[in-house]
């Protein structure tokens, strides 16, 4: 539950101003401990009083690598998903495992289908 900057506030100011503690302040405002005493600590800690960033756009980690896993693709037809991983962790030291080697395809428009013929 996201709770309102005024709120954040009064916790605070309860505790630094009224010299409450941090349990007393959460009990008089009805916000959880913990909570509270997150508040305070980003407040001691970074001097702010309002929320971390949550979430957000991460980049791929395998989007600096586009070119080099598109040339390995189309020099060896039928390369498994693990074997892509591989040569990544050895020619690039970028770890990688198959199910992200998997994303990362898909998000850019590329399926590796099973081949009857190879079975």
């Amino acid at each position: 539950m996201a709770y309102s900057q005024d709120l954040r506030d009064r916790v605070i100011n309860a505790v630094v101003r009224d010299g409450m503690s941090r349990r007393a302040a959460a009990a008089r405002f009805q916000v959880s401990e913990s909570a509270a005493i997150k508040w305070l600590e980003r407040w001691e800690r970074m001097g702010s009083r309002t929320t971390a960033k949550m979430g957000g756009y991460l980049r791929p980690k395998l989007e600096p690598h586009q070119d080099f896993l598109a040339s390995l693709r189309s020099e060896t037809a039928g390369i498994a998903l693990q074997a892509l991983c591989d040569r990544l962790l050895i020619e690039r030291g970028v770890k990688a495992d198959t199910s992200m080697m998997s994303r990362f395809f898909r998000r850019i428009g590329v399926t590796f289908k099973k081949d009857d013929r190879r079975a």
